[in-house]
């Protein structure tokens, strides 16, 4: 009752012109399900307050989605009699179905890779870009080390395309970007994430509605407590049963966001892996003595932050569009909070514009900025 009572409230008074990430939410949400759902998970994710992050995050990612949007999408699901895959008309956060690769989203990028080599390509790995060399208004060449060996090698080409993090693609320009540029760059902040993965025999959480005692049929679950600091897991038998070779067992991942350098990023694996199995079963999910085994995966930069000089973003995007050879694409090349299927559309338009002789980088920039949700 406090929560529709809430919401009602702000759809009565919303707050006038949304100044960060928390207005968003209360306006959409009302300020008690802001409080119960989004407050506290929202803050492990970026490890700083909503009220610090910009609204544009929330226009990104939550779109158009509300409490009425979700109670209607509910009441419909009442009267649909066949489930479709096609849901062009269901809000993002809403979606129950969609296609998903065998052996997981790598699947896609081994293709990728297989007919690129077919073709004549040549893939390399192992090597970080260490200058980017511009003349006028294009890009010339550029210069990877690899991180084993220290060995150098120049690649000039006719057409570039980053998907580095921007950080770290206006500290390799040569000659220097201009100082306010580099200055923005710099002030660019990204969330980095750990994923814990354990081996289980069985977890404690079931899906009694269904199929009794059966395992529980979601993908992910987000974890709003603010005393663990695990945020979210997800299960992987359920995104796919041929990404778990033995199907009597339970993969699960815990997913830990943190700033690389922290507590958290510095843990042993051996830690991280205790401190997963231990928070699992703080919050019933598993029992302790139902893990067999543990992995840890670390990624850094992750996810580019909407706070920092994120801000004076325009002035770095207004440097890099003057060259016209070089395309800004995937979350980090564009420090653009895009899902996968938005990065790979950025980059198809960018193809059809080479194609069609076209110099104007908008296109590339508006993809998923539109209320409508590509798939």
């Amino acid at each position: 009752m406090r929560i529709g009572a809430s919401y009602l409230y702000a759809v009565v008074r919303p707050i006038r012109n949304e100044q960060n990430l928390e207005d968003f939410f209360i306006n959409r949400f009302g300020r008690e399900l802001y409080r119960t759902f989004f407050r506290d998970y929202t803050e492990k994710v970026w490890g700083v307050t909503c009220d610090k992050i910009s609204a544009e995050w929330g226009t990104q990612r939550v779109k158009g989605l509300s409490i009425t949007k979700a109670v209607a999408h509910h009441a419909r699901k009442l009267f649909r009699r066949k489930e479709d895959l096609v849901q062009k008309q269901t809000e993002t956060s809403l979606i129950e179905q969609f296609l998903y690769p065998k052996f997981g989203p790598g699947q896609l990028w081994e293709e990728v890779a297989r007919q690129i080599t077919e073709m004549g390509g040549e893939i390399v790995t192992g090597y970080l870009v260490t200058r980017v060399e511009r003349g006028g208004s294009r890009i010339t060449a550029v210069e990877a080390r690899n991180a084993g060996t220290g060995e150098v090698r120049t690649y000039r080409g006719d057409l570039f395309f980053s998907t580095m993090a921007v950080k770290d693609l206006i500290q390799a320009m040569d000659p220097p970007a201009p100082g306010a540029v580099r200055e923005v760059a710099d002030q660019l902040v990204y969330r980095d994430f750990l994923t814990v993965g354990l081996l289980c025999n069985q977890l404690k959480l079931r899906d009694d509605h269904a199929k009794a005692q059966s395992l529980i049929k979601d993908n992910w679950i987000y974890i709003q407590e603010p005393d663990v600091r695990v945020g979210r897991v997800q299960i992987f038998n359920n995104w796919s049963p041929y990404m778990v070779s033995d199907p009597s067992k339970v993969w699960i991942g815990l997913e830990y966001f943190c700033f690389e350098g922290d507590d958290l990023w510095r843990m042993s694996d051996a830690d991280l892996i205790r401190l997963g199995t231990a928070e699992l079963a703080k919050i019933d999910i598993v029992d302790e003595g139902q893990v067999l085994d543990g992995t840890v995966l670390r990624m850094d930069k992750t996810y580019p932050a909407y706070f920092g000089s994120y801000h004076r973003f325009p002035e770095v995007r207004s440097f890099v569009d003057r060259f016209e050879n070089l395309f800004l694409v995937g979350r980090n090349g564009m420090h653009k909070y895009n899902n996968q299927d938005h990065s790979m559309l950025a980059a198809m338009v960018a193809v059809d514009n080479i194609v069609s002789n076209s110099l104007d980088k908008e296109s590339v920039w508006s993809v998923n900025t539109e209320e409508e949700y590509h798939e």
